[in-house]
């Protein structure tokens, strides 16, 4: 079966987004809109440790100042996606851009750790208003040809690079201010986002008769909530009962999503649009790249201020390395990907990441920066930066404007969802890593701390491999239906 992109696109062309004069300047406050949300999940972890003295934070609760956050975007992201597409997009990203600010001076501001955590879990509700909205306002702005990847390549890497630039800038702002500046500074995101936002961005919203799935709304939310908190508990025993309860409740509200979505005449999540292979294909890899960027950066912190003594700032200038390789490697990959299409850059990516990965796994706890963790890192970010070029564009491929929303919080949700349950595992295989070493003084605990982190090193890199395999048997086809040029009709193979 094929879809075609031009689908719908006499509906698409009644909304001004596509000839809007300013695009490229809107394409700047989109791209700040998901710098935010992507810096968010990191900029905290520099900053925890101050933060639990200050407020007498238990370990449970300074773990769900990470987790409420994630648990939040990425179990409302579809329901987010779909009042994008409904009730308009640019009015979602407005709203989104204010809920975000008021929830980030809250947790600013908070004086226990309740305050902090549900602070941290209205941020991410109001972020899965905010992502799908973004994502879905670029791709009915940018509809093809050169200006189209030209547009998801800024954006996706900027994804990309914003989990390391959340961790420089936690650092400066732990060490040069306090640690409620890593909240405070979104306020100043969010002013610009919301100005820019007014001005810059056209309204657009799927036509026809749009009625909300409440069922499925309710179900694929406790769904995912219920899994990414049931894989969170997986540190304390994979065998535990509240730990199989929660993920066998979640597989079972999914389940119940599923059939919900194929009988309903306006689904939350229309199946087509999961179901197509490459579009699937590329959300199983937006998912193990979640779960690689999320549980590496934080985990290579710990390593860096733990193991190596290295102050806030210092540890967050010590992850820049990948965030320039990243940015140094976007454009050349944006170049070559007319050329050699979407599918090379996504079996080749994935396994110089594994590579650099690899390389980290070999850390030792009297090891040197330079000599053990910054080849890693560059050889990271060249690989990131063949990933994030193609992926966002891949995954909306071929999608009607009228799904634009729900395949955008899908594509958002992969990338959350898999690095929260990713972040949950990595933890578990630290915790089993550490528990069995033998511990008889400080050096021997510094030792069985870098043990751990080399595991998990090793494990991402497992993963980037299996993400490889999936672009090696899942994305098919040629590179002129995976990347429409110009003024031609995206065909994408069901």
């Amino acid at each position: 079966m094929s879809l075609p992109a031009s689908a719908g696109r006499a509906s698409a062309g009644r909304s001004s987004a596509r000839r809007a004069p300013n695009k490229w300047w809107a394409l700047a406050v989109l791209a700040l809109t998901q710098l935010v949300v992507v810096l968010d999940s990191t900029i905290v972890n520099i900053a925890l440790p101050q933060a639990q003295q200050e407020l007498d934070l238990t370990d449970g609760q300074r773990q769900w100042v990470v987790t409420a956050y994630a648990l939040a975007f990425g179990a409302l992201l579809l329901l987010g996606g779909r009042i994008a597409d409904y009730w308009g997009r640019k009015r979602t990203f407005l709203v989104g851009m204010v809920g975000f600010g008021i929830a980030s001076a809250v947790g600013g501001l908070a004086q226990n750790g309740i305050e902090l955590i549900v602070a941290r879990g209205f941020q991410g509700l109001f972020a899965a208003m905010l992502a799908p909205a973004a994502l879905a306002l670029l791709t009915v702005t940018f509809t093809a040809g050169r200006e189209r990847a030209t547009a998801f390549a800024v954006f996706g890497t900027i994804a990309g690079a914003g989990a390391a630039v959340g961790l420089v800038l936690g650092g400066v702002l732990t060490e040069f201010a306090d640690w409620r500046w890593c909240l405070l500074v979104n306020i100043v995101f969010v002013a610009v986002g919301f100005v820019g936002g007014l001005l810059l961005v056209t309204e657009s919203k799927a036509d026809g008769d749009n009625r909300y799935d409440v069922w499925g709304a309710v179900t694929v939310t406790l769904g995912l909530g219920s899994l990414v908190y049931g894989f969170s508990l997986a540190e304390h025993g994979w065998g535990e009962v509240d730990t199989l309860g929660f993920l066998a409740l979640g597989v079972v509200l999914l389940v119940v999503f599923v059939l919900i979505e194929r009988r309903v005449a306006q689904p939350l999540l229309p199946l087509r649009v999961v179901l197509n292979r490459v579009r699937g294909g590329a959300f199983l890899i937006q998912a193990v790249v979640g779960s690689v960027m999320i549980g590496v950066t934080l985990y290579l912190t710990f390593h860096l201020q733990i193991v190596l003594g290295m102050a806030p700032l210092e540890s967050g200038l010590a992850n820049l390395p990948l965030t320039i390789a990243i940015m140094s490697v976007a454009p050349v990959a944006t170049r070559f990907l007319p050329v050699v299409g979407p599918r090379a850059l996504l079996i080749a990516g994935p396994l110089i990441v594994a590579i650099g990965l690899g390389y980290l796994s070999f850390i030792t706890a009297g090891g040197d920066y330079f000599a053990q963790v910054l080849p890693g890192l560059v050889i990271m970010g060249i690989g990131m930066a063949l990933v994030f070029v193609p992926l966002q564009n891949l995954a909306l491929t071929g999608v009607a404007p009228h799904d634009a929303g729900a395949a955008s919080a899908t594509a958002n949700s992969a990338m959350q969802i898999g690095g929260s349950i990713g972040l949950s595992v990595f933890t578990a295989l630290y915790a089993g890593v550490v528990g069995g070493a033998t511990v008889t003084d400080a050096a021997s605990q510094l030792a069985a701390f870098t043990s751990g982190y080399s595991a998990i090193f090793l494990a991402a890199a497992g993963a980037m491999v299996a993400a490889a395999a999936i672009a090696v048997f899942v994305i098919r086809g040629r590179k002129e239906e995976l990347l429409p040029e110009r003024g031609a009709p995206a065909v994408v193979h069901a």
